[in-house]
């Protein structure tokens, strides 16, 4: 399908086309002098025989010959064409024999073929001429010669050809020379994603240590690699702790039924199997939901549905619904819950983490205890605290605690995800989650609410 050098190929079509690039370039430019050049020479000729045309005109007409012959004289070089004609195109004086074909009281000069008096072997010239009409009737021809302005230009013709060649073979290596350049990074990334195909997710592309534009890209391509091992990585693991947390339940479950089956003798035996067989499939079920709740939240999927919450009212729905709870198991549950700011978020998610943090409070505070859940206003925004009466979590293990299916304790029922579930929440909404230094208070901070 492909041929079997790309690199070959694209460093073919990068030089060709960066040397086509600088030949065209170089065209250009030799265009542009040239042109330039021809210009420069022409706005001079006509600045002369506009001096000369306005000079005449100012010189009374018994001195003008003495004039033009003074002129004359001056031109060692005879380039130039000065004559004075009367009103009916008759020669009075000058070294051009006849009028050529010029529009009298021209504005400007104009190239017309002369007939020279004064050039030995030539009866025409080509020149740059201008007729103008002057005071009493006379006409004065005046002009430069072409032949050294043609030479001075094809002087320059020849040293813009000559310069072109080399400036040519220049742009061909120079041409190839970044092509190839650009095809070894090119390649070198197609390499890289080929052995990342082939599941090397470490593999990480070159940066020099002063990257140009090529190695920023292949920085932020480093970058998007790491984010990508990073998810596998969870991903793998989130696969791992399944297979884990569920194989023991399930294992239980299967050897209960087994059991139950086996001993049951009648239709209410097998009922109560049935109905324990049940139970630990809830639990089980109750693990996955738990486990895409926080992958959900995670992808930050749910931000879009993001609005101003009254979080005292949050925190007072919390309290109200754990309060049966809190008194089923003896604690006692106080709120204390202040007036505050609204925060930005989804507020079926924060009365979630605040209700996993009275629970986890309930579960695990010393029986009897008592459980606060206090909502305050503080400079760098709102402070959710839940606390309650137990030494609460180690400061080896905090860091561990939200880590799905990690328990520090054991005697409880649970799976190990509610902090993780709290925290995935608390990120989605950009709240921090802390630890008190002592004791067993844990809080969400949420920022200001921006206006």
């Amino acid at each position: 399908m492909f041929r079997a050098d790309p690199r070959r190929r694209a460093t073919l079509r990068w030089g060709g086309a960066i040397a086509g690039l600088l030949v065209v370039q170089s065209l250009v430019a030799a265009a542009i002098f040239w042109a330039l050049v021809n210009a420069s020479h022409a706005r001079e000729v006509e600045a002369a025989v506009a001096a000369d045309c306005r000079f005449f005109a100012a010189t009374p007409p018994a001195e003008r010959r003495e004039e033009l012959r003074e002129m004359l004289a001056r031109d060692i070089h005879r380039d130039r064409f000065l004559a004075l004609f009367d009103a009916r195109g008759a020669l009075i004086d000058g070294n051009v024999a006849r009028l050529p074909a010029l529009p009298p009281g021209g504005e400007a000069s104009a190239i017309a073929t002369v007939a020279p008096t004064q050039l030995p072997g030539k009866s025409s010239d080509v020149a740059r001429l201008r007729l103008c009409t002057l005071p009493g009737g006379e006409r004065l021809l005046t002009g430069f010669d072409l032949d050294d302005a043609e030479d001075a230009l094809r002087i320059a013709e020849r040293a813009l050809l000559l310069g072109l060649l080399p400036g040519l073979a220049l742009a061909i290596g120079v041409g190839l020379v970044a092509g190839r350049r650009a095809a070894r990074q090119v390649d070198t990334v197609r390499q890289v994603t080929a052995r990342i195909v082939a599941g090397a997710l470490d593999e990480r592309l070159p940066v020099p240590q002063r990257p140009d534009s090529f190695g920023l890209l292949a920085a932020h391509i480093n970058a998007m690699l790491d984010r990508l091992q990073s998810l596998v990585a969870d991903v793998r693991g989130v696969g791992d702790d399944i297979a884990h947390q569920l194989r023991t339940p399930l294992t239980r479950l299967r050897a209960r039924i087994e059991r139950g089956m086996g001993e049951a003798r009648d239709a209410a035996a097998f009922e109560a199997v049935a109905e324990a067989a049940l139970v630990e499939i809830d639990q089980l079920l109750g693990i996955v939901a738990a486990l895409l709740r926080v992958r959900e939240l995670e992808d930050h999927a749910r931000r879009s549905r993001f609005a101003p919450v009254d979080l005292a009212r949050v925190a007072a729905d919390a309290c109200e619904l754990y309060r049966p709870t809190a008194e089923d198991r003896g604690v006692d549950l106080d709120c204390a819950i202040a007036a505050v700011d609204p925060v930005e978020g989804d507020a079926s998610l924060l009365i979630e983490a605040i209700a996993n943090l009275l629970d986890n409070a309930i579960k695990f505070g010393p029986p009897g205890g008592r459980v606060t859940l206090s909502l305050r206003q503080v400079a760098d925004g709102v402070v959710v605290t839940v606390a309650d009466e137990g030494a609460g979590v180690p400061v080896a293990e905090r860091a561990l605690v939200t880590q799905r299916f990690y328990r520090g304790r054991h005697d409880c029922d649970g799976a190990g995800l509610g902090l993780s579930l709290v925290r995935a929440i608390a990120d989605l909404h950009g709240f921090t989650l802390r630890f008190a230094d002592r004791g067993s208070a844990v809080s969400l901070v949420a920022p200001p609410r921006r206006s």
